[in-house]
């Protein structure tokens, strides 16, 4: 993962492209210091949820941004966002998302709303960095109420 970064880092700086230098240069700090953090190499699991984590600030950065009127710095974000989201695996749509929840549903056997945490905890371990935990909330919520 790390060596893709780097070679896109350095296409990124022939182009001229200085939104993409900047994110991947962040990118590639966050993961030398869990490197060094956790002195060793990353595992390629590890290197995503760095990934993870920065897309999550992103959001979180956007919706603040938004709330506050500062429509500039959102859409610096969004930029930054969509960059990020291409090392990442595609994530399930909303479609895909309910359907995946509806089969735990039947399989377990959950009925009420109290099942919710039960519900997350299984579709999170099968559906490990593919499926957004906010929307799949919603719809275990939406389904189990």
């Amino acid at each position: 993962m790390q060596t893709v970064i780097e070679k896109d880092l350095k296409a990124a700086m022939k182009s001229g492209d200085k939104r993409r230098v900047s994110t991947l240069r962040l990118l590639l700090s966050v993961m030398k210091n869990e490197r060094i953090n956790s002195q060793r190499e990353l595992t390629a699991e590890e290197a995503e949820a760095v990934i993870r984590r920065a897309v999550k600030q992103r959001k979180e950065s956007i919706e603040v941004y938004e709330r506050t009127g500062r429509a500039d710095l959102a859409a610096a974000e969004k930029e930054e966002l969509g960059i990020l989201e291409t090392y990442l695996p595609l994530a399930m749509s909303d479609a895909e998302l309910e359907e995946a929840v509806r089969g735990i549903i039947s399989e377990k056997g959950f009925s009420s709303a109290k099942d919710v945490g039960h519900l997350m905890k299984e579709l999170m371990a099968r559906h490990r960095g593919r499926a957004d935990g906010k929307r799949a909330q919603e719809i275990a919520r939406k389904l189990l109420s």
